[in-house]
């Protein structure tokens, strides 16, 4: 919307939308409903990782070959997210939220039944793009359910159905791999989720007719803001910075710090724990100051990464530090998703789905150029060298936001202080 023909109390509308006061009222359900997608979604999306000796044993083919069953998931996510969004934006959020989930659903199917690597594949990727459109969607849905003053929060909460994932989906699935096969997390992912979708559709509101009568071109339109560009730039930094260590972090426990291999699924869980909490915490925390938060969890996260680097020799103070780097390399996510729904304007579910897209891209791109250095002068310690200097350009961003925002409440104090002083 045109601010050009504002009124002189725009300013301070301004302000206050910036820094919404928070709410300490209880989340609806359906931001509840929503993390538990989440959390289904983000267990498959990772669960393949530690089924990949069975799943290769059994299709009878490599290793390393199989693992294109996780980049084949990402690529689909980085694509499907904002494609989906536009081809559903004329749907009810509910049904696209059910849709998707039914899509899942049978994606899940296909490869408990499939003896194909590339039936396999192939249902992997439609899965990832199913994945895509629940995210952005269900990112929309909660903001909306919980109204701009917790905002953040409900989305740490969605998010932190993901980052559960990692705590107890993924370890449960691979151990119940390993006792009936590694098709049986399969049909369980394709159970709970089409339960989800009874759930989906008892506690999401229905749309009135003016909630998806939107456009194509004005979506489009309305993601011309340079700051939603900029919190999309944050987007792919930060979690590129964090998940290029963090995809190679066994390496570096095992041959640098001397940790046995039996321990390292215990650091990955404190992994998970710190990015929980941080989701949590950081999506309560953003709805008041959300610049701050963005900011600290940046340059906390580069430190956490050099101490990394610098500290790999000495076991304790590893396992602590990626605990630590969970809590502040992840928990800044929920607000910069809140922060592109809002500035995105009238294009929300679209700036959605481009976090989600963004989120990828930094993975897939931080984890490969992380890999490249393992076989340098660097060796194990390498990921972590980069992931440093990529968690460290997530400054450049989020500072520039800060420092716009800090402009426009001193323009808007000044606007306001020379209107009292017109009126006296």
């Amino acid at each position: 919307m045109s601010t050009r023909g504002a009124t002189l109390h725009a300013p301070a509308e301004t302000v206050r939308a910036e820094n919404p006061e928070p709410s300490s009222a209880r989340l609806p359900l359906v931001v509840h409903v929503l993390a538990l997608g989440t959390f289904l979604m983000g267990t498959t999306e990772f669960v393949v990782a530690g089924l990949l000796p069975e799943i290769a044993g059994d299709l009878r083919v490599g290793v390393a070959r199989t693992g294109l069953l996780i980049t084949v998931f990402a690529v689909g996510m980085i694509v499907g997210a904002p494609l989906m969004a536009m081809l559903t934006l004329r749907l009810p959020k509910r049904l696209t939220l059910m849709l998707a989930l039914g899509v899942f659903a049978a994606g899940h199917v296909v490869v408990a039944l499939g003896s194909s690597f590339s039936l396999l594949l192939a249902a992997r990727f439609l899965t990832a793009i199913a994945t895509g459109a629940f995210w952005a969607v269900a990112n929309v849905a909660a903001a909306h359910a919980a109204g701009p003053a917790a905002r953040s929060r409900a989305l740490g909460v969605v998010g932190a159905g993901a980052m559960l994932a990692n705590v107890v989906g993924v370890p449960l699935g691979a151990f119940a791999g390993q006792l009936m096969g590694w098709r049986g997390p399969f049909w369980a992912l394709a159970a709970a989720s089409a339960a989800a979708i009874a759930l989906i559709a008892r506690t999401v509101p229905h749309d009135g007719p003016d909630r998806y009568a939107g456009s194509i071109r004005s979506e489009l339109t309305a993601l011309r803001s340079g700051r939603l560009w900029l919190v999309l730039a944050a987007c792919a930094t930060t979690t590129g910075g964090v998940l290029a260590a963090y995809s190679y972090i066994a390496p570096l426990l095992t041959d640098r710090t001397g940790l046995a291999a039996g321990l390292v699924p215990l650091v990955l869980v404190g992994f998970g724990v710190g990015a929980l909490a941080g989701s949590i915490i950081g999506g309560r925390l953003g709805d008041r100051r959300p610049h701050t938060v963005t900011v600290a969890a940046a340059a906390g996260a580069a430190l956490l990464l050099m101490a990394i680097v610098l500290l790999a020799g000495s076991a304790p103070a590893t396992v602590v530090l990626i605990g630590l780097l969970g809590f502040f390399g992840l928990g800044a996510n929920p607000v910069l998703m809140a922060l592109a729904v809002r500035y995105a304007g009238r294009a929300p579910t679209l700036a959605s789905a481009l976090t989600v897209s963004a989120f990828n891209l930094g993975t897939a791109a931080g984890s490969w150029t992380a890999g490249l250095t393992l076989d340098s002068g660097l060796g194990s310690t390498g990921p972590a060298v980069v992931g440093t200097a990529v968690a460290a350009l997530t400054l450049i961003p989020t500072l520039t936001l800060a420092l716009r925002r800090h402009r426009r409440t001193g323009a808007a104090s000044r606007s306001a202080a020379a209107l009292h002083a017109d009126q006296a």
